[in-house]
């Protein structure tokens, strides 16, 4: 175990982690030159178009440093605030993390988001100044900003360059000799904890899991903790670029488990492995339960494929832990699924997500987020549309979702950005200059004031230079009604009356009648324009 290390790649979107993974895995020999590419661990199709990371990916590297070889498990992590779920579950898995900066970018809201992170579960932080290479590049300025960050000494700070592989070697020399190996004992009970999982359409849900103490061997009886199911370990391996079947895998290695799980439930991430013949007394502390942010309905377009589309999420859910969804019904759409999601992107992921790996051509609702509506018998109401929303009569409060905004940005974008966030009902509560350049500014306003075009709005006034991060705080009361609009007037009376002078069908010369007279005039009569 005391040559082992196990670190992550935290950084904000756009910092080049990828990219210095792929020089990582280069040095390490860990791939062959025919089969390397750019942004290599990045293997979904969705990702390389857009150029963002969307799923964490782990993968072992051996590395020999004084003449003694070591296994380097690193995992890859998203910089977006939407997928800030795959960092959290990374960094459980993980003794230490590169804190990558890009040297022309400096510190941005994501960098200080996932820092705090990993200084929150105890990780040993390197930190490393990327993209010294550009013409852009400020490196002095940019080391000052992570010496306040962080309060390391300047020496600690790597320079290096992922396109240019420059600082490489002291990259990986320093994770041997900062991060501390991993604790455990391997001849305690096992204890092997689930951070990630995919479906396999031929061998079923492979699970992906970092052993904390025990021994895990090829045919061992195992159960998951929560769920109380046994399985045979009909194959454990560790995840080199391609899996790579093992006969034992032991405390504080990272390693994957097929066992023939047909049905994605029996899957939770964040659950406890162990042995049946000789179990662990106690689960390993989970994750922390994903809150969601923005809410929408996601509907089949052919009412036939609901089981289908169940089917979908259920899988999908295997691989992107941070969606959440329940079954609904809506009088236009007919049965669906409300799902919560991280954010707008994330949003639209999934959607990619299930056209592409699934076949499903879906609808999606405008998005929103639940309120909480309190009556007059102190009842607590969630209400995730309006229609939801009690009578007014019995209504005796609502209150809707706060977040916590982190905006970085140049001091000349101030004023802009404070007269959008008040446009938002936002609450200016801090402001805090990181250089004379360079302001932090902390807001408290509704979510449902971002869920649509503030990013959009940030980035246009900015020009691209502002960073959000952003955090829920909780439930918060707010001046709110429901606004009903009506179509072809209130009430079925009403509606029938006036389609009758509106629909060609019931009126007895129609001045849309075709010339031709009757025969061509279809013999199913129009639609009503109320039940339309």
């Amino acid at each position: 175990m005391k040559n082992i290390r196990n670190f992550c790649i935290i950084a904000h979107i756009d910092h080049g982690k990828s990219t210095l993974a792929d020089r990582l895995l280069e040095y390490t020999n860990t791939i062959a030159k025919r089969e390397m590419q750019a942004q290599l661990l990045d293997n979904m199709d969705l990702e390389r178009e857009r150029g963002i990371t969307i799923k964490s990916h782990a993968i072992q590297m051996n590395y020999v440093y004084n003449g003694e070889e070591y296994v380097l498990n690193l995992i890859d992590t998203p910089g977006h605030v939407d997928f800030s779920y795959e960092v959290s579950r990374s960094i459980a898995a993980c003794e230490g993390a590169l804190l990558l900066v890009d040297a022309s970018q400096g510190t941005e809201a994501q960098t200080i988001s996932n820092l705090y992170l990993a200084l929150g579960n105890d990780l040993k932080i390197i930190p490393v100044l990327n993209k010294i290479d550009l013409p852009g590049a400020m490196p002095e300025e940019v080391k000052d900003e992570m010496v306040d960050l962080l309060g390391c000494n300047r020496d600690e700070i790597i320079p290096a360059s992922g396109k240019e592989g420059i600082g490489i070697k002291e990259i990986l020399n320093a994770v041997v000799e900062r991060i501390p190996p991993p604790k455990g004992n391997p001849e305690a009970p096992l204890q092997a904890l689930i951070f990630d999982s995919v479906f396999n359409s031929f061998r079923g849900v492979e699970v992906y899991f970092r052993v904390m103490n025990g021994t895990i061997r090829k045919g061992d009886k195992v159960k998951f903790f929560n769920t109380n199911r046994e399985y045979n370990a009909d194959e454990i391996g560790i995840l080199r670029f391609k899996q790579e079947p093992k006969d034992v895998i032991s405390a504080g290695d990272v390693g994957y488990l097929i066992s023939g799980i047909k049905s994605a439930r029996e899957v939770k991430v964040g659950d406890t492995i162990t042995h049946v013949s000789r179990p662990s007394q106690e689960a390993i502390q989970g994750f922390s339960d994903v809150k969601p942010m923005v809410f929408a309905g996601i509907y089949p377009v052919e009412t036939s494929e609901f089981e289908s589309l169940r089917t979908s999420l259920e899988k999908l859910q295997l691989n992107d832990a941070a969606l959440v969804w329940e079954p609904e019904t809506s009088a236009a759409l007919g049965f669906g699924f409300r799902c919560g999601f991280l954010g707008m992107l994330h949003m639209e992921i999934v959607q990619e997500r299930l056209e592409r790996e699934f076949g499903m051509t879906v609808l999606v609702t405008v998005p929103s987020v639940s309120f909480h509506a309190f009556t007059t018998r102190k009842a607590m109401q969630v209400v995730n549309a309006p229609s939801e929303m009690p009578d007014p009569s019995v209504l005796e409060r609502v209150e809707e979702p706060f977040i916590k905004a982190q905006i970085i940005t140049k001091s000349e974008y101030i004023g802009g950005i404070m007269t959008l966030c008040m446009e938002k009902r936002g609450i200016l509560k801090q402001q805090h200059y990181l250089t004379t350049e360079r302001v932090e500014m902390i807001f408290e306003m509704p979510l449902s004031e971002m869920v649509f075009d503030f990013f959009d709005k940030l980035k246009s006034i900015s020009r691209g230079y502002a960073s959000l991060d952003y955090e829920l705080i909780g439930y918060r009361q707010s001046d709110m009604v429901k606004l009903d609009i009506l179509l072809n007037g209130n009430g079925a009376k009403n509606s029938a009356k006036s389609s009758k002078n509106c629909c060609p069908a019931n009126n007895s010369r129609s001045p849309s009648r075709p010339p031709s007279g009757p025969k061509s005039w279809p013999a199913k009569p129009l639609v009503p324009c109320a039940k339309t």
